[in-house]
């Protein structure tokens, strides 16, 4: 378990403060992450890269010459926000553009590519691409929703190193869409991990049983098999990647491979080693020649005691790209010439920072009614936070059933920083739409990941909605609820019986919507809409999860309801509360 730490929530950022203490030679901190310490060449493509904390030396450590430019960290677990990576990105760009590169999870899907926009808003030219190597996670036919574990190091190296060759973006970026498309990757796990502050571990795997097929978040396995031997997991982990070639490749006799053993935490590297001795010999005998094998921990899950393997099929432009050097603080390769810290980098990093600090202290010009209307506003924000904070255990342990169980965490994380934005901007006498969309920035900002994006677009499409000229009336509030729903299910693709927030986020919109129809106060209309919320969330008990972390693991679901559509329920009902107060 996770033992040294101070404040919980506070831990990715006290991680991040103390890794660029000790790796000054490598990286410079700026709001959201790192970048290069060292001068990029004017006109290169910067490669940058992001995720959780939790995961490393992916993603802060593997940034260097050979390797990414610039890495954005979220929180423990959860993506980092759209305005971090666009932070990170900003500092890297060199003047050839930007590509960015994560795992494929919902959460890192949709922020980088809300930051992608903001670049391109910006006028920098930016490409994304979500690495999908695990192949326990979906089925061939469905690779594209495929989580990203530790086979983002070596799409991340061959699309560094081509940036290193002065490729334009549009080759680089194919660069990584062949290796991604060549890249696979399974694993075991013997245990979960347990994240700073918690009691327990995200999931537990019975006395000599192991789970397979893991994530990287603390996700079950898709199953439980007998703990085998060394040689036995090496066996499990080489003929189950073995039996998913890539299309051009028929047969893995005569092929060349980049070999990564990962370590996800608490095995240790002579565990390791002796795993290693036999996947070599198995590869061997299946006529696989390795190229520069990596045996270590490279994209790991806290403490968890888990190993997967990664297969990069290669051809002559990969191997080369692999094998060219790199000078990271945590992934060393060949020699690189010295390299000079780059002059220009501190003040580059300072307007990075100035591009990504919240508005300054000052509002839009708001009515009277407005203002008066904020102070509602204020009231609900303070309901949602308490509720989420009296419920994040529970929240966090419905999201462990299927999930990674940080849901609870995020959820406080977003709703404190909501909180605390909107009291900010309603003591400096903003209106109520300008309330709301501080607060939408701040949630974003702070929780990262999925909820912190759509809990962003929720609050963002009311505060559109409300405004800040008049006091909304009831049918404004439903307007923007009905505009809040639709945000959501076009940023994040799901659809009612998807087990999501969306299962709960419909039928309350509507039920507002026909409730306001009819002529009924506020009041009245969000308790019949709340009741209707409530009823939906029990009902995600019986749905299987068709997006999400917790879908490779839908079976495990059925019985419990979605965290994000749960949370979404328990909000309504306390907001409802603060209308009351305030009526």
């Amino acid at each position: 378990m996770t033992r040294l730490f101070n404040d919980p929530a506070a831990f990715a950022d006290e991680a991040l403060e103390g890794f660029t203490a000790a790796h000054r030679r490598w990286v410079r901190p700026v709001t959201g992450g790192v970048v290069r310490a060292t001068a990029t060449p004017a006109g290169q493509v910067a490669v940058v890269i992001g995720g959780g904390s939790g995961h490393y030396p992916a993603f802060s450590g593997l940034v260097g010459r050979g390797l990414a430019h610039g890495a954005a960290v979220g929180n423990v677990f959860a993506s980092p926000s759209a305005r971090q990576i666009h932070s990170v990105a900003t500092a890297a760009h060199a003047g050839g553009g930007v590509l960015l590169m994560y795992g494929n999870y919902a959460g890192d899907v949709l922020h980088f590519g809300q930051a992608a926009e903001r670049l391109a808003a910006d006028g920098v030219e930016t490409r994304t691409f979500a690495v999908a190597d695990d192949i326990s996670s979906a089925g061939p036919e469905e690779s594209a929703k495929r989580r990203g574990i530790a086979g983002d190091l070596p799409v991340f190296k061959v699309a560094a190193a081509a940036a290193e060759q002065g490729l334009p973006l549009e080759e680089v970026l194919r660069v990584a869409e062949r290796a991604g498309a060549r890249t696979r990757s399974f694993g075991i796990a013997f245990s979960g991990c347990t994240l700073p502050g918690a009691d327990h571990p995200l999931f537990t795997v019975p006395e000599a049983r192991m789970a397979v097929g893991l994530g990287i978040h603390g996700e079950p396995g898709i199953g439980e098999e007998a703990l085998p031997t060394a040689d036995e997991a090496a066996r499990l982990l080489v003929e189950t990647l073995l039996k998913e070639l890539p299309e051009d490749v028929a047969d893995p006799a005569g092929q060349r491979a980049a070999v990564i053993l990962n370590g996800l935490g608490s095995v240790k590297y002579e565990e390791l080693f002796v795993v290693y001795r036999k996947v070599a010999a198995l590869l061997g005998d299946a006529g696989v020649e390795i190229v520069d094998p990596e045996v270590g921990e490279l994209v790991t899950s806290f403490d968890m005691a888990g190993i997967s393997l990664t297969l990069t099929w290669l051809d002559d432009r990969l191997e080369e790209l692999w094998r060219a050097p790199a000078d990271t603080p945590a992934y060393r390769k060949g020699a690189l010439d010295a390299a000079e810290p780059d002059p220009d980098r501190a003040s580059v990093t300072a307007a990075a920072q100035d591009t990504a600090v919240p508005a300054p202290p000052v509002v839009p010009a708001a009515s009277d009614a407005s203002r008066g209307a904020a102070d509602t506003v204020l009231a609900a924000l303070d309901a949602v936070a308490r509720v989420v904070d009296a419920h994040a255990d529970e929240l966090g342990r419905i999201d462990a059933v299927a999930g990674d169980g940080d849901h609870g965490i995020g959820m406080r994380r977003g709703s404190t920083a909501a909180h605390r934005a909107a009291h900010d901007a309603h003591g400096l006498g903003a209106g109520a739409g300008t309330v709301l969309t501080r607060a939408a920035d701040a949630w974003a900002d702070k929780a990262g990941g999925t909820s912190g994006a759509l809990w962003g677009t929720i609050l963002r499409s009311l505060g559109t909605a409300l405004g800040d000229r008049d006091a909304p009336d009831a049918a404004r509030v439903a307007d923007g609820v009905t505009e809040a729903s639709a945000a959501v299910r076009r940023l994040g693709g799901a659809e009612v019986g998807d087990k999501t927030m969306v299962d709960v986020l419909v039928p309350f919109a509507d039920a507002l919507a026909a409730a306001t129809a009819e002529g009924l106060p506020l009041t009245d209309a969000w308790d019949r809409a709340a009741t209707t919320a409530t009823a939906a969330a029990a009902g995600t008990a019986d749905l299987l999860p068709r997006r999400g972390r917790a879908r490779p693991h839908a079976e495990k679901s059925l019985g419990t309801p979605d965290a994000g559509a749960h949370s979404l329920a328990l909000i309504t009902r306390a907001v409802h509360g603060a209308l009351l107060d305030h009526h």
